[in-house]
């Protein structure tokens, strides 16, 4: 007759399956991944993307969205490149500036954009993707009922925002001259007799202070009291306290990505308000012309 198991016994397992299904789904998405690129080479296209946006949606909140085929723009007129994946959320934009299937989304809404490539990259090719996008700057001219107040531009805790540059790529085919140009990049690695890994790698191991500034305050100068009281409740923690081990000591890469992403989001926490009057001066000039 089989003991059943006691309350802490049930939650210790509990907790083991969890990780280990996390290690087993990174395992499915590395095998998914080459034999869709070893079925059809370099001709792998939306089914490549299909399989890394799944990943996303297994992780990502539901209050965002998870929207293929982009074009960001900004309200002086700024357009980026194309983005195979953005998160954004559409809690202060309700719309998006469709054109058949190819969207236009204001960058006050992205949260993070993800390039998705199976071929061999080109170093200049990327850097000219991520200045596209570098390029663009959140508007301040927005007006909205705050709590008991209302707003007549960003809010002093959100100046200016910029999105995660995420890049998923498999292994081979990713230099550091491309990683440099992504704050995460999620290689596929798949060795002879087995061992499917997803490497995980941050840009930069800086601490959660440094996230909150280049997220918030992006190219923007931080009130001294707020970056006074921030520096003292963040700067003693990095996106190395969000690691999980597995027995061998080793990184469990995607239960790690998951904390370490929303962690940043959560800085985010809400898109900037939305600057309407900064778009109608935009499409009305264009209209004019």
């Amino acid at each position: 007759m089989t003991r059943e198991l006691s309350f802490d016994e049930k939650k210790e397992k509990m907790i083991k399956n969890v990780t280990g299904n996390y290690i087993e789904v990174e395992k499915s998405i590395v095998n998914q991944l080459y034999m869709k690129h070893d079925l059809h080479g370099t001709t792998v296209g939306s089914e490549r993307e299909l399989i890394w946006s799944q990943l996303f949606e297994m992780i990502i909140p539901k209050k965002f969205v998870i929207e293929q085929s982009v074009f960001i723009i900004d309200s002086q007129g700024g357009v980026s490149k194309e983005v195979d994946f953005a998160i954004l959320d559409e809690t202060y934009t309700p719309y998006i500036f469709r054109y058949g299937r190819i969207k236009f989304v204001p960058i006050e809404a992205i949260a993070a954009v993800i390039e998705c490539k199976s071929q061999q990259l080109e170093a200049s090719s990327i850097e000219k993707w991520a200045e596209s996008i570098k390029s663009l700057k959140t508007s301040g001219q927005s007006i909205a009922r705050i709590a008991m107040d209302i707003a007549m531009e960003a809010v002093k805790t959100q100046k200016s925002t910029r999105p995660l540059r995420l890049l998923c790529a498999l292994k081979e085919n990713c230099g550091d001259d491309i990683k440099q140009h992504f704050d995460f990049t999620l290689l596929a690695s798949r060795k002879n007799g087995g061992n499917e890994r997803i490497e995980i790698e941050c840009n930069a191991d800086d601490t959660l202070f440094s996230w909150f500034k280049s997220l918030n305050f992006h190219e923007f100068t931080m009130d001294a009291a707020l970056e006074e009281k921030a520096s003292k409740m963040l700067n003693k923690i990095s996106l190395e306290n969000y690691k999980v081990h597995d027995q061998k000591g080793q990184s469990i890469s995607l239960l790690t990505f998951n904390f370490q992403l929303n962690q940043l989001l959560m800085l985010i926490n809400n898109p900037i308000l939305f600057p309407h009057r900064a778009y109608v001066d935009l499409f009305d000039r264009k209209g004019k012309e």
